[in-house]
């Protein structure tokens, strides 16, 4: 295989592994019935006037299956951290005790469920999308050294498999970690 496809070819891997990856972040931050620091990943606080992520502001405990206790490192962090918490998307109810913030998680309700599983669906399907577009690009950049003569026909061909399997793996690693997600949603 030529240098340039096979650089191609590895740059296309890369780029499909950082599309699972942020699949596999987004769907962490999809709230579940269970409590897990994963869901506030996604999370930014006004510290100080600049967006900063609550991992970095604050400790997570799991205390059981639904109670999260976050201590923030700087208790003037805590309102701000509060403020987050009960305005974002993931619908909770903190209560702050000054020197940490407990969340019970509420039961997920069959509507919310189905919304989250069709939330988790289009994330899915857009890292999928993003796999594609990346199979295309390197299709065409095989065809393109075809169409050039700087590889044989052979050559394109058995890159065109390579990156087909590799399509393959990555959408169906995407679809696993959409399925399992979505058994996290019907868990009661």
């Amino acid at each position: 295989m030529s240098e340039m496809i096979e650089l191609a070819v590895m740059e296309a891997e890369e780029k499909m592994g950082k599309a699972l990856e942020v699949a596999r972040d987004d769907l962490a931050s999809i709230r579940t019935g269970r409590a897990h620091p994963s869901m506030f990943s996604k999370l930014n606080v006004d510290y100080y006037g600049a967006p900063t992520p609550m991992q970095q502001l604050a400790s997570f405990h799991i205390q059981d299956a639904r109670t999260v206790l976050i201590t923030p490192f700087d208790k003037g962090a805590m309102t701000s951290i509060e403020k987050v918490l009960r305005e974002g998307d993931l619908a909770l109810n903190p209560s702050n005790d000054g020197n940490a913030i407990r969340i019970v998680m509420p039961q997920l309700t069959e509507e919310r469920r189905k919304e989250y599983i069709k939330l988790a669906r289009t994330k899915g399907e857009d890292a999928k999308v993003s796999v594609r577009n990346i199979r295309r690009a390197t299709m065409d950049t095989v065809s393109k050294a075809v169409k050039d003569g700087d590889i044989g026909e052979d050559e394109g061909t058995r890159s065109e498999k390579e990156i087909e399997a590799l399509t393959k793996k990555y959408v169906d690693q995407i679809d696993e970690a959409l399925k399992v997600k979505e058994a996290e949603l019907l868990e009661v």
